[in-house]
Formats: C-alpha cells, sequence, structure tokens
C-alpha cells in the first residue's frame, strides 16, 4: 500500500508509491541522448575562450588568466542575475519588484577534461570545496547580498549543458531563497519547542536505526532523507553541529571531499552515470540588525542535498507539492550501500 510521509523539517508530505515500485537496478540511467558536444572551453589552454578569471587556485607558476592553474572561476556569460547596480525596490500595487541584482560564476572544478566530479581525486575535489568557501566569504563582503547557493548540475536532463567538463556554479543573491527559508523556519520552530537542533536528532535517529545511512565517514553522514522526494536521494551532513558550510576547517574539507566522492561514485557505478543536482544549504550571510535571526548558530544544520534525475515532475507534483517517489528509501539505501567503488 502507498505510504504518505512527512518530511519533518519542512513539513512538506511525499508519496511513496509502493504499488509502483520498481527494483532499485530498473533506474539504471538508459537517456544518453543528449545533443552533440560543443568543444570544450574549460580546458588548461583556452583561458582565452571564457570570461576574465574572478578567483583561481594555482600549484604551479602561471599569470592570471593563463595556464598553471587547478580550479579557476569565471563570471557566467550568460547571468541569470548581474552584479552592477542598485537593488531599487519598487511596488506597483501588490506587485514588489527590484533589479535583476546578484552574482552568477562558474566553478571550473579541473584543468582537465572530466565531466564528473566523481572521477577526481579526493585533494582536487577538496580543492573545490576550498573554492567555494573562499567565493562565499568573499561575496559575502557585499551587503547587497542575503545568500550565495553553490550547485551542480551533472548530465544533460539536469542542466549540465552540452559541454562535458566537470563544473559547479554559484548564485548569490539579494533576498533568502524560498527553498532555504523553508528549512529556515522549521528548523527554528522545532528548536523552539525542544531546545535541540532537528539536524542533529535526525542524525542520531538514523545512526540508531541503521535503514537509511549509505556511509559514515569520518565526521559526516550519507543518508537516503526518511522522506525522499526522488529515488536514490541523497542528504551528506556534518555529525558535528554547524550551521556554517565556510567554517570548514582543512581537515574537514578533506573528509567531506572523500564522503562527497563515495557518493557521487556509488551513484556513477550503481545507476550508470545518471544525471544529478547537488545543491549545499548553508546558513544566510549573519549580519546583526533590527530582527536578526539571533538563533541561527544553534537550530540550523548546513548539508549538501543530491537528487538524481530518474523521475519526471508532472501534474499532480506541480499542483499539489506532493513529491511522488516510486522507491523506499530504505531500499534505495541498502542498494547504494552495496555498491563497490574499490
Amino acid at each position: 500500500m502507498p505510504e504518505l510521509r512527512k518530511d519533518p523539517i519542512i513539513g512538506r508530505w511525499v508519496i511513496i508509491a509502493t504499488e509502483r515500485a520498481k527494483r532499485p537496478d530498473q533506474f539504471q540511467n538508459l537517456s544518453h541522448d543528449a545533443p552533440q558536444e560543443k568543444p570544450c572551453p574549460f580546458c588548461e589552454g583556452k583561458e582565452s575562450e571564457t570570461p576574465p578569471e574572478i578567483y583561481a587556485v594555482r600549484t604551479r607558476d602561471g599569470r592570471p588568466n593563463g595556464p598553471g592553474w587547478e580550479v579557476r572561476v569565471v563570471p557566467s556569460i550568460t547571468p541569470f542575475l548581474r552584479i552592477e547596480g542598485d537593488l531599487d525596490r519598487t511596488g506597483r500595487g501588490l506587485y514588489d519588484m527590484m533589479n535583476g541584482l546578484g552574482a552568477h560564476e562558474i566553478i571550473i572544478e579541473t584543468n582537465k577534461h572530466i565531466p564528473n566530479i566523481a572521477d577526481l581525486e579526493n585533494e582536487q575535489i577538496a580543492r573545490v570545496i576550498t573554492c567555494y568557501i573562499n567565493r562565499l566569504l568573499d561575496l559575502e563582503k557585499d551587503t547587497r547580498f542575503k545568500y550565495v547557493l553553490v550547485f551542480k548540475n551533472h548530465g544533460w536532463i539536469a542542466g549540465g549543458g552540452r559541454v562535458k567538463h566537470s563544473r559547479s556554479q554559484l548564485i548569490a543573491t539579494p533576498v533568502n531563497p524560498k527553498r532555504v527559508k523553508e528549512e529556515l523556519v522549521g528548523a527554528r520552530h522545532y528548536h523552539e519547542l525542544h531546545e535541540r537542533c532537528i539536524f542533529c536528532d535526525l542524525i542520531q535517529q538514523e545512526i540508531a536505526q541503521e535503514e537509511r545511512i549509505i556511509l559514515d565517514i569520518d565526521g559526516f553522514l550519507a543518508v537516503v532523507p526518511f522522506a525522499s522526494r526522488f529515488p536514490f536521494e541523497v542528504w551528506i551532513l556534518p555529525k558535528k553541529h554547524n550551521c556554517d558550510f565556510t567554517s570548514l576547517l582543512e581537515p574537514e574539507r578533506r573528509e567531506l571531499a572523500k564522503i562527497l566522492k563515495s557518493v557521487l561514485l556509488k551513484l556513477k557505478i550503481g545507476l550508470n552515470d545518471p544525471p544529478y543536482n547537488y545543491i549545499i544549504h548553508t546558513a544566510p550571510f549573519k549580519r546583526p540588525k533590527s530582527g536578526y535571526w539571533k538563533t541561527v548558530d544553534e537550530d540550523f544544520h548546513w548539508h549538501i542535498e543530491i537528487t538524481p534525475r530518474l523521475t519526471r515532475v508532472a501534474g499532480f507534483e506541480w499542483g499539489t507539492g506532493f513529491y511522488i517517489c516510486p522507491l523506499p528509501p530504505e531500499h534505495a539505501a541498502k542498494f547504494l550501500r552495496e555498491v563497490k567503488i574499490d
């Protein structure tokens, strides 16, 4: 019989459609019909084919906008938001408006033409994580911005485009995104009732039950959420309470790189390199002011959400806000635990 499961953080309901359930191995990616790949402008030696770099990690001699880099950040050539100008908030009756102010950057994760970050060495993934942190810290200095979302689109269906070179993106916004705000509000409400972090309680319960854990490595846990929206959805969380992704120390960045690589390799091997998105949800910029959220350090917990794109969202989902997941999370976790990556 189908199950309705409630996400404990934001209160969203999910239908686990057991009567439509497939075996985990039936979700392997069979859609490799992406358009023909375009020439790659992101490889080392092609720096002139991108806008001038904003930031780069260099371990060898090299000048800006030339070879010698390990990770490189450039502005998007088709930005959703632009960094120039002011907000100029206005209202037209009940409609609020402001200029499309923000920042949109591309993080090129390797100087080699490698499509999937899962195939990079742990050390290189740690460099990418450090790059994320440094860009977040730099953009925090701009008081026009309230939030920066770091995300990755891998594969054509997931929005990865026609260039198969491992990269991720970040977008800085002058408002807090609705999805992030829902988590913030849910976490604060739980903390007000229980004086505990809901994410920390979730981690403890998942470790005790063991049903939905994929990996427990060093200071991080990879788990299939109880109310998964999609088949093989995975969350990676620090086991030690921390609301702020940018506060990760060097050893923690290496630990995160290890578990992130392991999870993405399991998805690649077990599901035939599926398209996926991952996002990093961290606390908004903490600038004390009237109405400042004083408890965010205690009630929020940063995490990474990985969502393989193996099903489609259709009319019922759009019309209700429910998601329909045709695979019980416990089955997905068991399948991924058993995928060998060595």
